[in-house]
């Protein structure tokens, strides 16, 4: 409402510092394409707070290209070939578990499962052998993130702060473990952790080294279990969709000479309405509401002005509902993508950021939730019991208590 009340770029304030918003698709490309010139990352003293001071989001220039090309070695090209039939047998085994345990609460579901995938990956965490419960941190952690940053025991702010801490407690003692044993073999990321450490003139800190393994772990979970439920939301209310999926998934397996033989790279790669599909998701599910920036000089722009030091937030929603850009814009309509660039970011899709800053973990996503939606399509049927109501505004939100039973075709 206040984008028509005021336009598409406005003034506001947050926590007591003066925030631009904008919902205008230029200024938000402008924004990204001038990271490190005109903007660089900013965000509220409580995300700081709560993610770390030396977390990635946090660091400019030289120090996040650096971390940025370390990410990179992990969720690389060459690094997720390697990785598709670990997904696919993660993601096998856990739809046969659910089948059997109906029904099932999905985002909790889908959060364990690729929580318990990108821990193996990043520290070779295991839950069923661990002592203590790295994933009932983060849940703390994350059921605060959002919320009045009074630190009283009690609070679901100080629960969060309490979360972290204790995530980082054993983060850094698995920390303390490797360096104190090291492997002669790189198997995880903590080991190119480790090997980046030990340089004579590393730039990397302990401290550093840990904030971005924090960051890793909450991001990959959180965002792409909220996204795998919203697009089992969508199948379930659009059946077209489900009938196009099933049909380019079973093709795959038709064309296979050996049925039972596992996903390969190519055929992950011939994926092209699943891909579009996973845009319309994004596009409508809107996982991140708002891309904060702060303006390193005075800047000029469509007749603004942007003060130097003000902050920025750039507002995906209001670009993946323009209607000027999308027909029928909260219609959930996969075929609207034929045709379109489906990787990277543009004026008018910024559901992975955009710039520089672009997330390196996007294709890391997109293998997970294609691996997941070709084993889930080919082998069950499933339907919802209850919960999972969509909130039209600012984006749609999918709650927890999204029940759905999984039956095997």
């Amino acid at each position: 409402m206040s984008g028509r009340r005021y336009g598409p770029i406005f003034r506001t304030s947050l926590v007591g510092r003066p925030l631009i918003v904008s919902t205008d698709p230029d200024l938000n490309y402008f924004i990204f394409q001038q990271e490190g010139q005109l903007f660089q990352s900013w965000y509220p003293d409580t995300f700081t707070e709560i993610f770390g001071r030396q977390n990635v989001g946090s660091l400019h220039g030289f120090m996040y290209k650096y971390l940025k090309n370390m990410v990179l070695h992990l969720f690389g090209p060459e690094s997720l070939k390697k990785m598709i039939p670990e997904v696919e047998a993660v993601a096998t085994r856990r739809l046969k578990q659910w089948s059997s345990h109906n029904p099932v609460e999905l985002k909790d579901k889908t959060a364990s499962m690729i929580f318990d995938l990108t821990a193996k990956k990043l520290i070779s965490y295991d839950s069923e052998s661990s002592s203590e419960n790295l994933r009932d941190n983060f849940v703390a952690f994350i059921q605060g993130l959002i919320s009045f940053p009074l630190n009283v025991p009690g609070t679901a702010y100080n629960k969060c702060l309490q979360g972290r801490k204790k995530a980082m407690r054993m983060l850094k003692n698995m920390l303390q473990e490797r360096r104190a044993n090291p492997r002669k073999q790189r198997i995880d990321f903590f080991d190119f952790v480790l090997e980046e450490l030990e340089k004579d003139g590393t730039l990397l800190t302990e401290e550093i080294a840990l904030d971005l393994m924090f960051v890793l772990l909450f991001a990959s979970f959180e965002t792409t279990s909220l996204a795998i439920t919203a697009a089992i939301k969508f199948l379930l209310n659009n059946p077209h969709v489900l009938e196009e999926l099933t049909a380019e998934h079973e093709g795959i397996l038709k064309r296979r000479e050996i049925s039972d033989s596992g996903l390969t790279w190519g055929e992950y790669k011939s994926m092209t309405f699943t891909f579009q599909f996973i845009n319309e998701t994004v596009r409508l599910a809107n996982i991140v509401p708002g891309i904060f920036r702060k303006a390193l000089k005075d800047i000029q722009f469509k007749g603004y002005t942007i003060p130097s030091g003000w902050a920025v937030m750039v507002c995906p929603p209001a670009v993946h509902l323009n209607p000027e850009k999308y027909v029928d814009p909260l219609a959930f309509n996969p075929w609207r993508w034929e045709k379109s660039e489906l990787n990277g970011a543009s004026k008018h899709f910024m559901a992975f950021g955009g710039g520089m800053r672009f997330c390196v973990g996007t294709d890391f996503t997109k293998v997970q939730m294609a691996v997941f939606l070709h084993c889930l399509v080919t082998k069950y049927r499933f339907k919802a019991i209850k919960g999972g109501n969509i909130v039209r505004t600012p984006g749609l939100q999918f709650p927890d208590g999204f029940h759905v039973q999984i039956m095997e075709k």
